[in-house]
């Protein structure tokens, strides 16, 4: 199984059977490598129903096919728009025909913005425990530091985890090495900075200060093998 980092918090896994791709901005993030008109997946997994986490979700699944699975609000929703969805929630897990997902807690907010400027409320903000080849990788979506995560780290086997550093809507640095700590991931990797200005960070100083060297930088593209 191979995983690969996009920019923002843009991931792809490629397993033996299926390509699966984790909120997919690609459109308007310069930090992304991908094509949109030409990305493949056949699952897209979203934590969140933000713009910059659901991104080219209804592009890329009507031209793809893909299934993309949402928390509950944000799947039905997306549904209206004429793809092909599956409904979770926190604390939801189900076995599909690519792999395990389970919703965990995130705490911070979840709504679409239309073109109009209109916005669509979009459920609860989740992360995404990923079980796929006897691997598992924590995709925390964006949130805040809390206690639980602690508990997650107990309950799970975590090889690798994604974990935002960009401060001022999520997580800082201080807040994510302590997050590295209690989740017990192998292996860690900030994402969900330097997109914007606001959200400016060192992840080379972050992966520095995370215990047990545990932690990596991934560059745009890079690939890690699973």
């Amino acid at each position: 199984m191979k995983v690969s980092y996009h920019g923002h918090s843009v991931v792809k896994v490629k397993t033996s059977t299926h390509t699966i791709l984790i909120d997919p901005f690609i459109s308007g993030n310069e930090a992304c490598d991908l094509d949109a008109n030409k990305v493949e997946p056949d699952v897209i997994l979203l934590t969140h129903g933000h713009n910059d986490h659901v991104g080219d979700t209804v592009e890329i699944a009507k031209r793809t096919g893909a299934l993309v699975v949402a928390p509950n609000e944000l799947a039905l929703y997306l549904g209206q728009k004429g793809i092909s969805t599956h409904p979770m929630h926190i604390g939801g897990a189900r076995t599909f025909e690519f792999g395990h997902v389970k919703f965990t807690q995130a705490f911070h907010g979840s709504s679409y913005t239309e073109e109009d400027g209109s916005i669509i409320y979009t459920g609860m903000p989740g992360g995404i425990l990923l079980t796929v080849e006897g691997k598992t990788i924590y995709h925390l979506g964006d949130t805040a530091l809390f206690t639980d995560l602690k508990m997650y780290g107990e309950m799970n086997d975590i090889d690798l985890a994604f974990i935002t550093i960009g401060d001022n809507f999520t997580m800082g640095p201080e807040d994510a090495m302590i997050a590295a700590e209690w989740i017990k991931a192998k292996v860690v990797v900030p994402v969900h900075y330097n997109t914007f200005p606001v959200i400016e960070q060192n992840p080379d100083d972050f992966v520095q200060k995370v215990k047990n060297g545990k932690a990596r930088k991934m560059e745009i593209g890079e690939e890690l093998v699973l």
